[in-house]
């Protein structure tokens, strides 16, 4: 059973079907004036229609990227060298995607100043904080719509809002919310928005980038003018094709598949947290996507965790798959207050409409006898122990044990 939906999802067969004879038979450069091209060509406005009426947006305002960090780099460089005479300052959140963060300590070192905001216990920022963050030369806030390893959302049709009122322009990343829960651009208020097809059961490569009309962006990649001359490169059609088949099939399913996942998350967090003794739930309990959990076990080692599911046939994660390489504990979970040690016992389940089959019970009693094996090996278990009464390492007294 796959439960690592928030790292990649598998390709479905609609989408599949839709990719293929673009790679052979339709295989024409979109730029060429022949037929085969204007084929091409057509196949790409098409799918440009689908991705803006998945998202509210018109089809001139989606520029077709490889990716989510293609389009969080296009958002934030592209606007912060556009708008480097009106100022330096961006507003961020201290639980960005590395696509973010890494690309704001990139402008950074080119003298950019970058505000990050601090969470609350469950990965929310403060209104009043992203207030009192705004200065003169703010030019840009960028925050993520849903968090990929916690699954909390953040409140961003008020921050759009606030943005506005103080004329500044805002980004999120909305990879890892698209598919899930409605993703309207008028609605929430943005400027500029991300999007991955891999999220949504379509192909790897390609994602896109909404750019509100009006809004001016320094292009990162230059050549024949493509994209309206912001994203220059052939484009990839069987990618786009099959990305814009993705949205149009997540669109339509967007309230069944809601209803059905959050249930089936439901049961796993209650029965999850009722079953094993010393297990929480990280991030909030309602405000979450609907197919992202993410728990944390005292006294044991996420990767050895992570290494006995597999044995049993589950796959599932530690946090996110752009981070999964390192040892060092979730900069997310961190900055909840949670004690790096916890942060370590951190198991993410992120299911799909795929998920329905999924035993629960059966799950949960594995992870039980996972959990209980790996913490008789532990130097820091002991069952005795009542680890709510301990004050954790990041708060003074009266935490309870966050």
């Amino acid at each position: 059973m796959y439960l690592d939906n928030s790292a990649t999802t598998q390709v479905s067969e609609e989408v599949l079907n839709e990719m293929k004879p673009y790679f052979r038979k339709e295989f024409g450069n979109p730029s060429t004036l022949y037929s085969i091209g204007r084929s091409s060509k057509n196949a790409l406005d098409q799918s440009r229609q689908k991705v803006a009426d998945a998202i509210n947006a018109n089809p001139d305002e989606i520029i077709f990227t490889s990716g989510g960090s293609e389009s969080d780099n296009l958002a934030i460089k592209g606007l912060a060298f556009k708008l480097r005479k009106k100022g330096n300052h961006i507003i961020t959140s201290n639980i960005e995607h590395p696509a973010v963060k890494n690309t704001l300590k990139f402008l950074e070192n080119l003298d950019y100043n970058v505000s990050y905001l601090p969470v609350d216990e469950n990965g929310i920022i403060k209104i009043e904080d992203l207030k009192n963050a705004i200065t003169d030369d703010t030019i840009l806030i960028t925050i993520m719509h849903a968090n990929n390893e916690i699954g909390t959302i953040q409140p961003i049709e008020e921050i759009g809002k606030i943005a506005r009122e103080n004329n500044i322009i805002f980004h999120t990343d909305a990879v890892q919310s698209f598919g899930k829960i409605d993703v309207d651009v008028e609605k929430l208020n943005v400027d500029l928005l991300s999007l991955s097809s891999h999220k949504i059961n379509g192909p790897k490569g390609v994602g896109a980038l909404y750019i509100k009309k009006g809004i001016r962006l320094e292009p990162l990649i230059h050549g024949g003018g493509q994209e309206k001359g912001i994203r220059s490169g052939t484009e990839n059609v069987p990618g786009i094709v099959g990305f814009a088949k993705a949205c149009e099939i997540v669109s339509k399913n967007l309230d069944k598949n809601y209803k059905k996942l959050s249930s089936i998350r439901d049961e796993l967090i209650d029965k999850v947290l009722s079953t094993i003794p010393e297990s929480y739930l990280n991030g909030d309990r309602n405000r979450r996507l609907p197919n992202v959990v993410n728990f944390r076990f005292k006294a044991i080692e996420g990767e050895s965790l992570i290494l006995l599911l597999d044995a049993k046939g589950y796959q599932a994660s530690t946090g996110s798959a752009c981070s999964s390489n390192t040892l060092e504990a979730s900069p997310v979970l961190t900055a909840l207050g949670l004690d790096p040690v916890d942060v370590h016992g951190s198991l993410r389940i992120s299911l799909s409409p795929e998920s329905e089959e999924f035993n629960i019970d059966e799950f949960v009693e594995i992870i039980s006898d996972v959990v209980s094996r790996l913490r008789e090996m532990s130097p820091l278990w002991n069952e005795d122990t009542d680890y709510e009464g301990i004050m954790c390492s990041q708060h003074s007294d009266g935490c309870r044990r966050c």
